[in-house]
């Protein structure tokens, strides 16, 4: 039971660790995706189709 309980205990810590991780990586996605996009409409008088 014992053995049990630690690899709950192990896999758990994993799951949260992911998560913050991903959340992180996420926030960091959207900052330069707006960025970006800030830069795209800034510069949407020069495109020429």
């Amino acid at each position: 039971m014992e053995r049990v309980h630690k690899v709950m205990k192990s896999s758990g810590a994993w799951n949260i660790v992911i998560g913050v991780g991903l959340i992180v990586m996420g926030v960091g996605f959207g900052i330069i995706s707006i960025i970006n996009g800030g830069k795209l409409l800034k510069a949407k008088k020069d495109v020429l189709f």
